[in-house]
């Protein structure tokens, strides 16, 4: 099959997979910046997001991934992760040439575009859930049913509900499975998304059937939804098992034979002694994504942000295992999803934290509960009997911004903005590839239009996932106007990113220990670059970190103007960053 699809594959993607070959280390360059959007959010359609391109080329990106597109069910259906079908395109966005002439236009201006595939589950009306329900004997082994609840009960015994309060448990009640009698199907998420049963070599065949095709169509990157819950094993938690790595593996091997020009990025968002795994750092090196989301930079920055405290961050950052060098993180702010906070109980106790206290803390201060708080998010999937949730909101909603405006506080909202600039300049910084999330690059606030969608309605995510505001859209060459201030700065960001060979993704990342507990720092060198020095202060006050640090570097982007040294001392501003580097 893999060797079909090679031959198949079209003469510009050939010619693609050649450079590729060549310049295998593409998506590790730090002129690489992406943008992640929903299709209908950013720009309606797929041939809208060609009228688009510009404000991309002006943000430095060169990586375009596009939220879930492939056709989902009718009605609720996980804002587009619930797919009925992978060999079409969602027809209210296009259809699958829409979608291959947009990946030829993108390539053409050097960008490469990234696509969802779900691998754990189908929507129940995808073909090959169809087939299965009614008996075809080529589905037979698709999906996992059982007659009655000893089985389930024996999984669930183990297995965290995913959504508590919604979809709990990970089974349900499906009339007409196990031979017409009705049966008990594995659904983790949601009852309507069947997980497919991955020790069916049928079920392997056709999923790598729908590589092969997105491939062909011109889709360079490959976002694998959900792969963690790939491997289930009685008596765990059914994530990160070792079979999840090996279907990895095997997709992965198979597409660099079939389409050498194909990277595979992991949603994994697990544990950090966890998520190395998925970038192939195992026993030893095995190739299986290119790319994983790097979920504990993203959580950590937002603790120091609540926190005015950095300490955290730089603990557990420093302690996570390097990713191997021929990979990369993909960095991010805000994300489409729910903030998670993976802040484990050892991190916390490092720095004289309670681990369930802090996470408490942290939700309550997104929240806006907590007294004080500048956030204003909202708690998604409260666990009432764990206390346990999550934060929806936007960026700019969680920095401040959301709020400064609303009481007209000029003071309140540079603070928010310096805040929302900050955490780009960590994630810019960090090397990878930095995700740039449809709205932040414009402050875009909460948007509330979701209540009125009874599809989304009960879903609190969509505050976060607004349609672009073409008023604001049209104010970002306005550099009076916060539109303006923080487009002006992330296309500055980007720019001068791209001149450190430094931030190259191979180049290791370090995080000295400071002795003040406001600033963050991190340091990479790279042979052809040199060394580089990021330093954030996430505090409302000043603070300093031994010059030292910094000797015999020159600031090359910064909020605040070159960093001043005086007694021995390098100080930053509250609220400020800087990027120095060798000259």
């Amino acid at each position: 099959a893999a060797l079909a699809a090679a031959a198949a594959r079209p003469q510009a993607l050939r010619e693609l997979d050649r450079r590729r070959e060549v310049d295998g280390d593409w998506f590790q360059d730090p002129r690489t910046v992406g943008y992640v959007a929903y299709t209908d959010r950013f720009a309606g359609t797929l041939r809208g997001i060609r009228t688009r391109l510009d404000h991309l080329s002006d943000l430095g990106v060169r990586y375009l991934h596009l939220m879930p597109l492939l056709r989902p069910r009718d009605g609720e259906n996980d804002g587009g992760y619930a797919v009925a079908d992978y060999t079409a395109v969602d027809p209210r966005l296009g259809t699958m040439d829409d979608l291959e002439s947009l990946a030829g236009a993108l390539r053409e201006r050097g960008m490469s575009l990234c696509v969802d595939l779900v691998l754990n589950h189908t929507a129940a009306e995808h073909p090959w859930a169809r087939g299965w329900l009614a008996g075809d004997p080529r589905y037979a082994g698709f999906y996992t049913a059982y007659p009655d609840r000893e089985m389930p009960d024996a999984w669930e015994a183990t297995i965290p509900d995913v959504f508590p309060d919604r979809a709990p448990g990970s089974f349900s009640w499906v009339p007409g499975a196990n031979g017409g009698d009705g049966g008990w199907v594995w659904t983790t998420f949601w009852d309507y998304q069947w997980d497919l049963d991955w020790t069916c070599p049928e079920v392997f065949a056709a999923m790598l059937g729908t590589v092969f095709t997105l491939a062909g169509r011109g889709v360079e990157v490959l976002r694998m939804d959900a792969a963690p819950f790939l491997g289930k094993r009685l008596g765990t938690n059914c994530q990160n098992q070792p079979e999840a790595h090996d279907v990895l593996q095997a997709l992965h091997a198979l597409t660099r034979i079939a389409a050498p020009a194909v990277v595979f990025k992991a949603e994994a968002i697990v544990a950090p002694d966890d998520l190395v795994g998925y970038l192939g750092a195992h026993d030893r090196y095995r190739p299986e994504c290119e790319l994983a989301y790097h979920n504990q930079l993203m959580v950590m920055v937002w603790s120091s942000l609540a926190t005015r405290d950095a300490r955290l961050a730089a603990h557990a950052l420093r302690r996570m295992t390097p990713a191997p060098p021929t990979t990369a993180w993909a960095t991010y702010v805000r994300c489409h999803d729910d903030i998670g906070w993976a802040v484990s109980d050892v991190d916390a106790a490092a720095v004289g934290w309670d681990g369930p206290s802090h996470r408490r803390f942290l939700n309550d201060f997104f929240a806006g509960r907590f007294p004080g708080s500048f956030a204003r998010g909202a708690l998604f999937q409260e666990d009432p009997d764990t206390g346990d949730a999550r934060i929806s909101g936007s960026a700019a909603a969680l920095c401040g911004i959301d709020d400064a405006r609303a009481r007209h506080d000029p003071a309140a909202l540079d603070a928010g903005v310096r805040r929302l600039l900050l955490a780009h300049a960590v994630v810019y910084g960090w090397g990878g590839i930095p995700l740039l999330y449809m709205g932040d690059e414009l402050a875009l606030a909460n948007d509330t239009g979701y209540r009125a969608d009874p599809e989304r309605a009960a879903d609190n995510r969509w505050m976060h996932r607004p349609p672009m505001d073409e008023a604001a859209f049209a104010r970002r060459y306005d550099p009076d106007t916060v539109e303006g201030r923080v487009f002006g700065a992330l296309t500055g960001l980007a720019a001068v990113r791209a001149e450190l060979p430094a931030l190259h993704a191979s180049a290791p990342v370090e995080v000295p220990v400071l002795d003040d507990p406001a600033v963050l720092g991190w340091t990479r060198r790279h042979p052809r670059g040199g060394r580089f020095v990021g330093l954030v202060n996430v505090s409302d006050r000043p603070a300093s970190v031994d010059a030292a640090l910094v000797t015999g570097l020159d600031t090359v982007l910064s909020s605040d103007g070159p960093v001043r040294t005086e007694g021995g001392r390098a100080h930053l501003p509250p609220l400020s960053w800087a990027w120095l580097a060798e000259p």
